[in-house]
């Protein structure tokens, strides 16, 4: 009878594996809850208020107090709701949230282990199929309500989040292809064979090549050499987690609250922190495609990571990034009134879609021309 050794290669793997999700679920989950006290803040100084500055010191208490009042809340369901579909809801918002998570990379490597929790060649696809289940979390909250502002709020959110998938895939779409030009993927195989683990046996669709690909400098950032494919991803970002100026399927004065009208205490929570969630994945995403991801100019693939030092360096980078963008998130939903239906519909089907064709075959052009 053989007896199986603890440390296998399988047994590290699913263990090293099991770390990394506590520990970057417990990332995010603290980054929602500070995210919620910063926009209350920012909303505070922008409108020239004091905001939430009593739970704690300098209010930093806040997210807890807010978690135990969401906790301790009564749990009331409206007996017309549809049961099932009720308490399912909340959960498909907050679950593609997660998952979404589990593909981007954080880091470079600390140790042997890369700092992503699934390095897979097909990350990005993995990416929008994830959070196109987001959208049945929202219409099946309002179908589930029993009532006409939830289920217009739902419809809303369908629509919406159909429409700007559609406009957000296209707009990348010019990046992966600059990722896998065969000038490119040369260098990649290079560096891989030399010492780099992180760019061995990647495909154009894998995360860590476009990080890969960034590492030159800031002038390699997509940022910069895909200017018009990271307007309409920041823009899109923003309908799809429905933050202003893309709020419609909420939209208070027009629907009282939209999907989540008919929901309270946790139920409510986990809407709320969804969203959220939503919003620091898609910033982690922004930073990832076109902002170098945890690189800088220098500091970057170009400097070995085989030192732990040199790992955690690479991991506040890429936090600091994420940081900068939920605070653009939170700046603009301050800054700028909401668009009509029509406006919002209007801009992703004549504008945004046309223009991330455009620039697809512009890019192929000039690939085609070097």
């Amino acid at each position: 009878m053989t007896t199986l050794n603890p440390m296998t290669p399988d047994v590290q793997f699913a263990l090293y594996s099991a770390l990394k999700i506590v520990i970057a679920m417990a990332v995010l989950l603290s980054m929602v809850a500070y995210t919620v006290l910063a926009e209350r803040r920012i909303a505070a100084w922008i409108q020239d208020r004091v905001g939430p500055n009593r739970v704690g010191p300098w209010g930093l208490l806040q997210p807890l107090a807010d978690a135990v009042k969401a906790l301790l809340k009564e749990n009331l369901v409206p007996a017309h709701v549809r049961k099932v579909s009720y308490w399912l809801a909340p959960m498909l918002v907050m679950i593609p949230s997660l998952l979404a998570l589990t593909i981007i990379p954080f880091g470079s490597t600390l140790g042997l282990q890369k700092m992503v929790i699934a390095d897979l060649n097909v990350g990005v696809l993995f990416t929008f199929g994830v959070a196109a289940m987001t959208v049945y979390g929202l219409v099946l909250a309002g179908y589930a309500a029993n009532s006409k502002y939830p289920f217009l709020g739902g419809l809303r959110s369908g629509a919406q989040m159909i429409s700007y998938e559609v406009a957000m895939a296209l707009s990348i779409v010019p990046v992966f292809m600059l990722v896998g030009n065969p000038e490119f993927s040369g260098w990649i195989a290079d560096r891989a064979n030399a010492w780099h683990p992180l760019l061995a046996n990647t495909s154009p669709l894998n995360l860590n090549r476009v990080v890969a690909y960034q590492a030159g400098g800031f002038f390699h950032w997509m940022l910069f050499q895909q200017p018009l494919a990271f307007i309409l991803f920041l823009v899109a970002a923003f309908a799809e987690t429905n933050r202003l100026p893309f709020d419609l399927p909420e939209a208070e004065q027009e629907l009282a609250g939209g999907y989540n009208t008919e929901y309270s205490s946790i139920k409510f929570a986990l809407f709320f922190m969804g969203e959220y969630a939503n919003m620091i994945v898609a910033s982690g995403l922004i930073v990832t495609l076109f902002l170098g991801g945890w690189t800088l100019p220098w500091f970057g693939l170009n400097h070995p990571a085989a030192t732990f030092a040199v790992g955690l360096v690479h991991i506040a980078v890429f936090l600091i990034k994420v940081v900068a963008v939920v605070v653009l998130f939170i700046w603009v939903r301050w800054m700028w009134p909401r668009f009509r239906y029509d406006q919002l519909m209007d801009l992703a089907w004549q504008r945004f879609v046309p223009l991330a064709l455009v620039n697809i075959m512009i890019t192929a052009v000039v690939l085609w021309a070097q």
